[in-house]
């Protein structure tokens, strides 16, 4: 189990026609690393009545990337959101130790698949002059599939977003100055197409919910 690390991110909702700007100039950005593609498969776990999701916590076991394994994602902070990582193990039951982490929210509670999400992922570095990574632009192609038992069983749901996260470089200094490296970059893609995400994250969306729906990520 990993100790944890903050997440700051920003997401934006564009059209299948839009086309990443280059950010070279926005901000500290001084420079972009050559774009990298891969896949990610991520499914989702909740208890039948979504007693994670609506408490604002979301657990994955994801395929693909760099950091592979079963997440748990808590709640927001006054700036960005705690992740664990745990191992991904032999098979696709829940570990032991995820659902210790969880043992307050979940007890007993079975945990049973809500959610599958297929990501495209084309990301990029950008770094600063000095050659610090500051931020990881992601560009997604998503396909997602609701796996809640019901009527909406199966329902496939596909869209394109862009997302922003501080890397170790771009994090550092006072909330103001990352905020500045976000707004200036914000401003690149929104001229280039982003706009607000219609729902509160890649899980929410799987399930149909709006941005005001209780599943925040």
């Amino acid at each position: 189990m990993s100790a944890g690390k903050v997440e700051i991110e920003r997401k934006y909702d564009v059209d299948a026609a839009a086309r990443v700007p280059s950010l070279v100039g926005a901000g500290r950005v001084a420079a972009a690393d050559e774009a990298d593609a891969f896949d990610l498969d991520a499914t989702y776990y909740d208890t039948p009545d979504l007693t994670l999701a609506n408490a604002r916590v979301a657990v994955r076991r994801r395929l693909g990337g760099h950091d592979a394994g079963w997440h748990i994602k808590w709640p927001p902070l006054a700036e960005g959101r705690r992740e664990q990582q745990f191992e991904l193990g032999d098979d696709e039951g829940v570990p032991d130790d995820v659902r210790v982490a969880l043992g307050e929210l979940i007890g007993d509670a079975a945990l049973v698949p809500i959610a599958r999400v297929r990501n495209h992922r084309v990301a990029t570095v950008l770094r600063d002059a000095a050659g610090e990574a500051l931020v990881e632009l992601a560009d997604d192609h998503v396909v997602a599939t609701d796996l809640r038992e019901g009527p909406g069983y199966g329902t496939e749901r596909r869209w394109q977003e862009w997302e922003a996260e501080l890397l170790p470089g771009g994090a550092v200094g006072e909330a103001s100055d990352r905020a500045a490296l976000l707004d200036a970059i914000e401003e690149r893609l929104v001229a280039a197409g982003a706009r607000s995400p219609s729902s509160g994250s890649k899980l929410a969306r799987a399930l149909g919910l709006s941005r005001s729906g209780p599943v925040d990520r």
